[in-house]
């Protein structure tokens, strides 16, 4: 059952009720396509931009170099200690620069929307001391300034997502930078809004649904579940269908799944569409039970919170890479064993980022929040300097094995399709980073060095 066209337009009285600045902190956590030209072969993994030289994956072999910040991965340390670079394996640099030879020319694409843009200076913002990371290049900023435009737009034109008094904060979220550091191979604009607005949505229900704005543990299963049938159609009697469809235009968040889907599935294919509800429905279940802890004030263990965030995790964001590239992963390669276990060790590992950036933030916010770092204080009973600089250590873990995983199954597999997904995937990973660390009106960093 199609879902329905939304109701004739109406003004927004100054007092309409919407979601609050968008958090990102608990969540994951995006106009139809209109052409692109071939599809790219993966250059080296993790990859930083378009224009910039491909860098290589690294190899777990690690070597100490005098200068921070040289090479394909960074893993800046406290002051007086050297910085760690991991060193590139040539195999898989090879295998995961994507193919080569005659016939393969198509494979790679050639953006034509606008001229490349100029060197731009590096943006503000300091990476957590010892956090594995790879640095990526400035995202195109004429692509960053149209994204902004248009995500705009669509927020106070088209679903009503915040009141008049929040826009400086959605402002703040910088959805354009955002999204174009994240999907830099995206062949058009357009594309890029597909995960633009689903980025917006997930992060409106988020606020409004389960944060201080307006968000409560107490009745989350229902409003996640009629939210969900936004994404998921309800198939029901033609008695009781137009209540449903009704609901739909019920309170933002409704508003901007319905809408933000409903873009999504005119570029997407059917098992594309279907993934991406099976990973937000993923999602949902984490927000239950991160809920249901805040009911009963429940800290858990670090396993238990670990095994929490794989669901209430940025998953559904990578997963979609192939949809805003312009292709489609066959839905039977997507559902291979190692290639969910490294979409879920991406997502695991983008979101343990998310926990230490936004850690300074969530303190200064009413209530307890969780986070690992107040976990493994709270469980393994050490200062909270010590968990912080544990939970970095948990993340590169993460990290390193994401990035053997993808390596293992790009030697396994190495076919065009998938070295590109696993090459999405990756640039996704370290443009969550880059944001974060980038996103100076939201996070600053605790003063534990």
């Amino acid at each position: 059952m199609p879902v329905p066209a939304p109701p004739p337009a109406q003004s927004r009285p100054p007092s309409a009720p919407g979601p609050g600045p968008l958090t990102h902190g608990r969540g994951a956590g995006s106009v139809p396509g209109t052409g692109g030209g071939g599809l790219p072969g993966p250059p080296s993994l993790p990859f930083s931009a378009p224009a910039a030289a491909p860098v290589s994956v690294p190899a777990p072999v690690s070597v100490t170099v005098d200068e921070p910040g040289v090479g394909p991965a960074v893993n800046p340390v406290p002051q007086g200690a050297a910085a760690v670079r991991t060193a590139p394996s040539p195999v898989l640099e090879r295998i995961l620069r994507g193919p080569s030879g005659l016939g393969t020319a198509g494979l790679y694409m050639t953006r034509h929307e606008e001229p490349p843009a100029p060197a731009q200076p590096a943006a503000a913002g300091n990476p957590v001391p010892g956090l594995y990371h790879h640095p990526v290049a400035e995202p195109d900023p004429v692509r960053v300034e149209e994204v902004g435009r248009r995500i705009k737009a669509w927020a106070v034109d088209e679903v009503e997502l915040f009141p008049p008094d929040w826009e400086d904060q959605f402002d703040g979220f910088s959805l354009g930078r955002y999204m174009v550091a994240c999907h830099p191979d995206a062949p058009t604009v357009d594309h890029l809004m597909i995960a633009t607005r689903l980025m917006a949505a997930e992060n409106a229900l988020d606020d409004v649904y389960c944060e201080d704005h307006g968000g409560s543990p107490v009745g989350l299963g229902g409003r996640l579940l009629l939210a969900h049938t936004a994404l998921d159609p309800l198939h029901t009697t033609t008695e009781y269908q137009p209540e449903w469809a009704a609901s739909l235009h019920a309170d933002a968040p409704r508003r901007a799944y319905r809408s933000a889907m409903q873009y999504f599935v005119q570029e997407a294919g059917h098992a594309q569409a279907d993934r991406y509800r099976h990973d937000m429905a993923r999602l949902h279940l984490g927000y239950l039970a991160e809920a249901a802890w805040a009911e009963t004030d429940h800290v858990p263990e670090v396993w238990e919170y670990l095994a929490m965030r794989q669901f209430n995790n940025f998953r559904p964001c990578p997963t979609i890479t192939d949809t805003v590239g312009g292709y489609e992963l066959p839905a039977d390669v997507h559902a291979l064993p190692a290639m969910q276990r490294v979409i879920a060790l991406a997502g695991n590992a983008t979101t343990i980022v998310n926990d230490l950036y936004s850690y300074t933030k969530e303190l200064a916010s009413p209530g307890r929040h969780l986070n690992l770092p107040v976990v493994i204080a709270e469980r393994e009973d050490c200062s909270v300097r010590d968990a912080y600089l544990k939970a970095v250590e948990v993340h590169n873990d993460l990290m390193r094995a994401f990035e053997a995983e993808a390596a293992d199954l790009a030697v396994s597999c190495p076919a065009p399709n998938v070295l590109r997904f696993l090459r999405g995937v990756a640039v996704w990973v370290d443009g969550n980073h880059y944001w974060h660390r980038t996103n100076t009106y939201r996070y600053s960093l605790p003063d534990f060095w």
